[in-house]
């Protein structure tokens, strides 16, 4: 048997034993999974946040944070779906605590090591599929069908009944994204859609369509409809308002009215590490965001552009982790990076035992192909705080800086296994107050 195989069968073997050894503990849950590319940690927020607007008590496990009932603090393992059966202790503890829900984020990296299994997953919602991890899993294609597993898991493990009343099986699925028909394959109870395409009120195989449009869009969030009924979410981004439509099919799923989840939705006003504004009196606007592969970059990028306008700047911050992780997404992201931004910095994120500077070579040359000129509009400043300090220099009145691809990661991996305590948003407000005092 192969070196792989027997690892991935040890994983397999690990799920179950906790499952057990904690006693089973999703059986007493309605478990929620979201996967995708991007937006699931924000999606997972927004559905706990709803459910929570309608009096439940709610466990939420995701990339950003935890939650278990009233208490809430940042993830500062670094890994979205914890291993060695602390997943599965979580939930023992959200039963002991008296959550009825819990939100886990469900990852293709978790799902190739099995932290899956055990979950009894209720409800699957996907919100998209890019590019990013298809080097893990052989391809795209390959990544694809590893998320589905997600969805199949709603057919294999038995319809429960907690608190009397019986759990359907939900799907819900973004329809804009190529993938939907994949996902929206796999048997379920209840199917539901959402998208911003009018077209699409009546999908084959989807029981209910939940359609947004977007009124209007200010620095402080949008006001958007979904199937006519009015929401507002404080959260800045048009891809944020899809994360809040599948969060309004959950909600719908569940028979929580729509005058519920709007307040549910507008309790949001962030989301640690995800179009995070740092304010520390400066003149131009600084966000932090989790962006790391091409499709958030895009996202992230176009959106901050229309917020400043063409008067203004948008000063890329940019960065790849190191590690042999998607070596070719790179030169993809420097170049979106190069046409969207009118500067870009290009600095280390976690090199691990690559070279950083190789590293940032490759995402410069993309920037270069996109028209970017070295030391004019380019600069590769491998040391993240020094290249944070440079972007906030070359910041004017109304700018914004985005500051991308760590988030909330509490630590920068370097080489021989070590770990450098870092935090974004903490570096940003120290930087910020060294500019404001030098002025």
């Amino acid at each position: 048997m192969k070196r792989s195989t027997l690892k991935s069968f040890a994983h397999f073997l690990l799920a179950y034993a906790a499952y057990f050894f904690y006693g089973r503990p999703s059986r007493r849950l309605v478990v929620i999974g979201v996967t995708g590319t991007k937006g699931k940690s924000t999606t997972c927020r927004l559905i706990a946040s709803v459910l929570e607007a309608a009096g439940n008590k709610v466990g939420l496990l995701s990339t950003v944070e935890f939650q278990i009932g009233n208490r809430r603090w940042l993830n500062d393992k670094k890994m979205t779906m914890l291993g060695r059966g602390q997943i599965q202790k979580m939930l023992q503890e959200m039963v002991a605590a008296g959550c009825q829900y819990a939100v886990v984020e469900t990852s293709s990296e978790g799902i190739l090591q099995y932290r899956h299994i055990g979950l009894n997953y209720d409800v699957a919602v996907f919100t998209n599929l890019g590019t990013e991890h298809s080097e893990r899993h052989g391809g795209v294609e390959n990544l694809r069908r590893d998320k589905g597993k997600l969805f199949r898991e709603l057919s294999r493990s038995k319809r429960k009944v907690i608190g009397g009343k019986a759990v359907p099986k939900v799907a819900v699925v973004n329809l804009d994204d190529a993938a939907a028909a994949y996902y929206l394959s796999f048997p379920a109870d209840k199917k539901y859609g959402f998208t911003f395409n009018s077209q699409l009120k009546s999908v084959n195989s989807v029981d209910q369509t939940i359609i947004g449009r977007i009124k209007q869009t200010d620095n402080n969030g949008s006001d958007f409809f979904a199937n006519d009924y009015e929401y507002r979410l404080p959260i800045v981004g048009d891809f944020n308002v899809a994360n809040a439509l599948a969060a309004l099919a959950v909600a719908d799923a569940f028979q929580i009215d729509q005058k519920t989840a709007a307040r549910g939705l507008n309790s949001v006003t962030v989301v640690p590490g995800r179009m995070e504004f740092i304010e520390a009196g400066q003149s131009f606007r600084v966000v932090v965001d989790f962006a790391h592969e091409p499709m958030s970059y895009e996202a992230l990028f176009r959106t901050l552009r229309s917020l400043v306008g063409p008067s203004h700047k948008v000063i890329g911050v940019i960065g790849s982790d190191g590690g042999g992780r998607d070596i070719k997404k790179r030169g993809i992201m420097g170049k979106i990076a190069g046409k969207l931004c009118d500067i870009v910095v290009v600095s280390d994120v976690n090199c691990y035992d690559d070279d950083p500077k190789e590293i940032a070579e490759m995402l410069a040359q993309g920037a270069r192909e996109a028209g970017k000129k070295d030391t004019v509009d380019l600069f590769v400043i491998v040391d993240r705080r020094r290249g944070i300090r440079h972007a906030f220099a070359l910041a004017g009145v109304g700018d914004v800086v985005a500051i991308t691809a760590k988030g909330t990661e509490p630590y920068i991996a370097v080489a021989d296994g070590k770990r450098i305590p870092w935090d974004d948003r903490a570096v940003a407000r120290e930087l910020l107050k060294e500019l404001t005092e030098r002025r």
